[in-house]
């Protein structure tokens, strides 16, 4: 008794002492050495930071002893970032930060060591949402379209996934609230399935990124960082509302953040409303309609030594599906066919401070329901009444009302432990794994009920030479076994056997940075990923809506194993920005979808096969901002992407080549009640695309014109943000390659007007 009072004494004598550690200090102008208002200053390990005062002066309080890296930032200025050693007692950093034209650069958080982009050996794209946001993108993924290498598959506007660098599906990995996203996206028709709304920003890893999360990352990561806590003993809270003319569409939310010393929360709302969207012709696309209803709160706690939080996310999603060019209405309630989505994200992440080291314990559950409903569920003289009906439907709990009903439930686990850091070396091993179970509920099925379990462990170290040098290493072992029930009698049509696989794999990963001089930077990575073959691709049998075919699984298939090298060059100074990026990547054992010249149900068959597969290609761009015209930006992008089978036959879904030119005009004024505003146009130029699979058709080349305003305004003491934008302003008919509607002849979206305002409370 006596042994375990004096330990309790001691961990609280341990945090006492802790908690009196403070880090003050000033941030100036080094051209006037005058002090900086409003500088961020923050410990991107601890999630702990402050503000400086009207004076430049900051201070920071109970701080872990140990050395971490603290980043200080503020717009017009270079980013500060370098490692301090907070001892026990009083420490002091004063911070001298010089003008810069170069955009404020952000810490990424999707790579282990919490590095600013210009520190990382892997090279990844990083966008504010709000800036996507602002160019008038009607969902979370059409605006992560935006960004160079990334595309989109749609199935008309509210069902979308990212395509990263031709790759899409299960090969592109989601991550969200710190977990990996499971909402069966297998399928082509199954959207993103996350709400803009308290996203933050969004990372993109385009390249295999197994070493870090495992199977499903071999083609890229998209990693959605959440909002922040509000900072400490303080509250803020907006309301904010979108209106698009094309679809009609109305998207509404509000948002409250309070935190004191240790206890933070948040609670966001958001609603999204659309009609049938209108394609260039002017005609309304029959049943693409859709609604969401959002919801994201969390709770968080933060000692010295120890900072934990917990996040929940309900979404719940009806999703028309669309086939024709037919009824013209502007009912809001989706048609047969539609989905029913339901998503519950729950995560929590903690961190345990210890002298010089800490371990990450994120833990996660996902439970996603997902509903389709048919046209033959329903008897016709119920279908005369369709609108009210289906309202009715859709809020019906019983299962035996849709075709397909599927329920996803998997624990996320992620465990990374820090070790000390030993000279210019920072290394970092961990244990991930999910555990999943997937269960029928509808007379319809495409996958078995199964369960799969993931167990991988990891190793990755980064080595600063010096200045102009830094390698990083890693090595990962993985685990995948799949147990899939029977389905139906074996005597009978459509009958699944059962199924027991597992599937291994080793996968490493090696980059090397050089600051070849001071403003020009060289990358080069190499790295290899796996992805272990899905329920879909080993067990599906059965036509699925959105698909147009009857699919026939491949029990037999093998890991998916790759190698990509990627090599990245930047330029940039006071005045511009120039980067090229190139990769190949080699896909063994690339598994595909093709046609058999067979009908089942009226639809064609189509069987999984593998084959040895190349991917290559990539991205150069510029960006033009003359000082002292800081003002201005004139930026320039091109991609490109080439995908073929050993065969020689072009890879499906393989986006066309693309250019994006855009003049930007950005002003600030401290004074006044006009403080910011910006302005865009862009022209977007998708070429030809005349590579195609055996079951595409070649699809001719567009290009799109948008423009935008916007800016911050104080009104009655309120800051706001007021946004105009319009997107295909010329009115433009046009199919993209990468639309599921292709092959139905179905226009993409005409053009749209949205309007934007954010009013913070």
């Amino acid at each position: 008794m006596k042994n375990s009072i004096l330990s309790l004494l001691c961990i609280l004598t341990y945090i006492s002492v802790n908690s009196q550690n403070t880090l003050a200090g000033k941030i100036s102008n080094k051209e006037n050495q005058e002090g900086l208002e409003q500088v961020s200053i923050y410990f991107p390990q601890m999630e702990k930071g402050a503000v400086t005062d009207n004076a430049g002066e900051y201070k920071i309080e109970g701080l872990p002893t140990g050395t971490y890296k603290i980043v200080a930032s503020y717009i017009g200025f270079q980013t500060f970032s370098g490692n301090i050693t907070i001892e026990k007692g009083s420490n002091t950093l004063d911070i001298s930060l010089l003008p810069s034209a170069i955009e404020m650069e952000e810490v990424i958080v999707s790579t282990p060591f919490h590095k600013l982009q210009r520190e990382n050996v892997m090279k990844v794209e990083y966008a504010k949402l709000s800036s996507l946001k602002n160019q008038g993108a009607p969902t979370l993924v059409e605006g992560i379209g935006a960004i160079p290498g990334v595309d989109v598959v749609s199935t008309g506007v509210g069902i979308g996934k990212p395509v990263i660098r031709g790759l899409t599906s299960n090969r592109v990995l989601v991550y969200t609230q710190g977990i990996r996203l499971e909402n069966q996206q297998f399928g082509a028709e199954h959207g993103l399935g996350v709400n803009e709304a308290g996203i933050e920003s969004v990372e993109v890893i385009k390249g295999p990124a197994s070493l870090l999360y495992g199977s499903d990352a071999m083609g890229g990561v998209l990693y959605l960082n959440p909002e922040k806590f509000a900072s400490p003993n303080s509250t803020e809270g907006d309301i904010n509302f979108n209106y698009n003319s094309n679809t009609l569409g109305i998207s509404s939310g509000a948002g409250i953040r309070t935190s004191g010393e240790k206890f933070k929360y948040l609670l966001r709302l958001a609603t999204n409303n659309h009609v049938d969207y209108l394609g260039g012709d002017g005609n309304r696309v029959t049943n693409s309609r859709f609604n969401e209803k959002d919801l994201k709160a969390g709770l968080g706690y933060q000692a010295t030594s120890f900072k934990s939080d917990i996040r929940y996310n309900y979404n719940q999603s009806n999703l028309g599906i669309p086939e024709e060019v037919g009824l013209q209405t502007t009912s809001r309630t989706p048609d047969l066919p539609y989905q029913k989505l339901d998503n519950h994200i729950l995560s929590s992440n903690t961190k345990i401070f210890f002298n010089n080291t800490n371990l990450d314990i994120t833990l996660g559950y996902i439970g996603n329901n997902r509903k389709e409903f048919e046209d033959h569920d329903h008897h016709e003289e119920e279908e005369e009444d369709h609108e009210e009906e289906e309202e009715d439907h859709a809020e019906e709990e019983g299962h035996e009302e849709a075709a397909l009903d599927m329920k996803l439930n998997t624990f996320n686990y992620n465990l990374q432990y820090h070790l000390p850091k030993s000279g210019k070396f920072e290394t970092v091993v961990g244990v991930q794994g999910i555990y999943q179970t997937n269960k029928n509920y509808g007379e319809e099925i495409l996958i078995p009920d199964a369960t799969t379990q993931d167990i991988g462990f990891l190793g990755t170290t980064h080595f600063h030479l010096d200045q102009n040098n830094d390698f990083q290493v890693g090595l990962r072992y993985d685990h995948r076994q799949i147990d899939a029930k029977a389905y139906g009698s074996s005597l009978e049509e459509g009958y699944i056997a059962p199924l027991k696989r597992n599937f291994n794999s080793f996968n490493g990963a090696f980059g090397y940075k050089n600051n070849i001089s001071e403003q020009f930077t060289g990358r080069i990575n190499v790295a290899t990923g796996f992805r272990a073959p899905n329920l879909a691709e080993l067990t599906s049998y059965g036509t699925h809506e959105g698909t147009n075919r009857f699919e026939i699984g491949n029990r037999d298939l093998k890991n998916e194993q790759n190698l990509q090298i990627d090599l990245a060059l930047e330029f940039q100074n006071e005045h511009y920005e120039f980067f090229l990026n190139g990769f190949h990547n080699s896909i063994r054992d690339y598994i595909y979808i093709a046609p058999s010249g067979t009908v089942m149900d009226e639809t064609p068959v189509y069987n999984y096969l593998q084959q040895d597969a190349i991917l290559y290609g990539g991205e150069i761009g510029f960006h033009l901002h003359p000082h002292p015209y800081d003002w201005l930006h004139i930026e320039s992008s091109y991609q490109t992407v080439f995908g073929e089978l050993q065969s020689g036959e072009a890879l499906p879904l393989i986006p066309a080549n693309k250019l994006t030119n855009t003049l930007r005009v950005e002003f600030n004024n401290a004074k006044g009640w006009w403080l910011r505003s910006n302005a865009f146009v862009s022209l977007n130029t998708t070429f030809k695309q005349g590579k195609v699979s055996a079951f595409e058709t070649v699809t001719p080349g567009y290009s799109l014109l948008n423009a935008g305003i916007g800016g911050d305004i104080q009104f009655l003491k309120k800051s706001m943000n007021i946004n105009i934008s319009a997107n295909n302003l010329l009115d433009k008919k046009y199919i993209a390659h990468l639309s599921r509607l292709k092959s139905d002849g179905i226009l993409n979206m005409g053009r749209s007007v949205v309007v934007g305002l954010n009013i913070l409370l």
